[in-house]
């Protein structure tokens, strides 16, 4: 008996159903007792990989096509139909169809679910999310709806573009935000499909995106139905490396990482309060690694651009002459001479709490609630009153405003950092 089998006899003697465990690979270092032996069931072709794999009870891993899962955690009665699946969190009752392409970064809270043929890397959505088939949806947050039947949601064939002419990713774009969004309150989003996004972007709730629209701005204003004709044709000269406007590139890269920071606030104080049988203590470690990973990932891009900006200057004197732009060449400079110490204080903000009486006040709240109704993380959110929910908007807002604006004061030719 190899070791393959001896993994595989000792997952059906714990009481995970292996219809074909022939067909079945489980590697020498994946954790049995990391894998529920609870209505689990991984069936024919698929292949389980990489010691931080943990599966919880009732999901079922390749009912519709094989499945490669590597280093994800899994949460109860989850639905992994085919495809490939590696460093992500899928917590409970997520669902995605055949033909996943789930990569490292990626984030899918409670109820969220993708239709077949869909690409997530550095990803989250939150919960009740839903995108449609045949889509291509990397390095963006999206959040927004209250429950199953009032969701924001993304149509088929639908593309966030999240790599430049200028080869670099500083790219994502915040759709809705943390605040609002874990507290299950606001207007979902709506993107059209047969359409795109162009990242760096920021939506609000209740934005709607109109159907075949290719959307390059921001819609920072709620309840808005937005759409674009077909663009004007042309043929112009193009200048790699040059950077024409930088400014809502950096704001909207920094105001990203600060969600994310807020929402690793939120993961370690308050969903640590939801650890029980159905949300257990390896996927809460998996959440926070992921994340952890995630805002990483998001710095080093925000710092790769800001050292192209020597290159850019040099280019665009040289294409300008008189003519450049004081202000721009200044934040350039600024923002190249700055990487450094910016990137150091985005590190800081693994540190940061917010507002310590805020969070304090809120996380009473959330324990009383938790009393009254259980350890159902979103029982428990439907059900604040929304003067509780108000307090943890405040934290969380607290802590987004608080880096947005200690960045910002590193590049003071950006402008006010009270008004981003």
């Amino acid at each position: 008996m190899n070791n393959n089998d001896t993994q595989i006899e000792k997952l059906i003697k714990k009481g995970v159903r292996i219809p074909n465990p022939f067909s079945v690979e489980i590697s020498p270092d994946i954790d049995i007792n990391r894998i529920s032996g609870q209505g689990v069931t991984i069936y024919t072709g698929c292949k389980i990989i990489g010691k931080s794999t943990h599966i919880s009870s009732g999901a079922q891993i390749g009912y519709e096509g094989p499945v490669t899962l590597e280093n994800c955690w899994v949460g109860s009665e989850v639905q992994l139909k085919s495809g490939f699946f590696k460093e992500a969190v899928f917590l409970e009752g997520v669902s995605l169809g055949s033909g996943a392409h789930i990569r490292e970064g990626t984030i899918l809270e409670e109820h969220s679910s993708v239709a077949h043929t869909v690409g997530l890397k550095q990803t989250i959505l939150f919960p009740f999310v839903t995108l449609g088939s045949l889509i291509n949806f990397c390095d963006c947050l999206m959040a927004g709806g209250t429950d199953s039947k009032n969701h924001s949601e993304v149509g088929s064939s639908y593309i966030h573009f999240n790599y430049t002419p200028n080869q670099d990713k500083a790219t994502p774009s915040l759709i809705g935000d943390v605040p609002g969004g874990v507290m299950l309150n606001q207007r979902p989003v709506f993107l059209g499909g047969q359409g795109g996004l162009v990242g760096p972007s920021r939506l609000a709730f209740g934005t709607i995106i109109a159907a075949g629209t290719i959307y390059r701005k921001d819609q920072l204003q709620q309840n808005r139905l937005v759409f674009e004709g077909m663009p004007k044709g042309g043929n112009i000269p193009y200048t790699f490396g040059l950077y024409r406007n930088i400014k809502r590139i950096v704001l909207n890269n920094i105001i990203y990482i600060a969600n994310l920071f807020a929402l690793r606030q939120w993961y370690y104080q308050v969903r640590y309060l939801f650890i029980s049988p159905n949300f257990s203590e390896h996927l809460w470690q998996g959440l926070n690694q992921t994340l952890e990973k995630a805002i990483r990932e998001r710095i080093s891009r925000l710092i790769a651009l800001s050292l192209k900006m020597e290159y850019s200057i040099e280019l665009y004197n040289e294409m300008s002459g008189p003519k450049a732009s004081k202000i721009l060449l200044k934040q350039k400079q600024e923002l190249f001479d700055n990487s450094k110490e910016i990137e150091s204080l985005l590190k800081k903000g693994f540190q940061f709490c917010g507002d310590i009486s805020l969070r304090d006040t809120f996380l009473k709240k959330m324990t009383k609630a938790i009393e009254n109704i259980g350890m159902d993380y979103i029982q428990v959110m439907k059900n604040l009153k929304p003067a509780e929910k108000k307090y943890g908007e405040l934290w969380l807002q607290n802590i987004i405003e608080t880096l947005v604006k200690q960045t910002l004061n590193m590049i003071p030719s950006f402008g006010d950092t009270l008004r981003f």
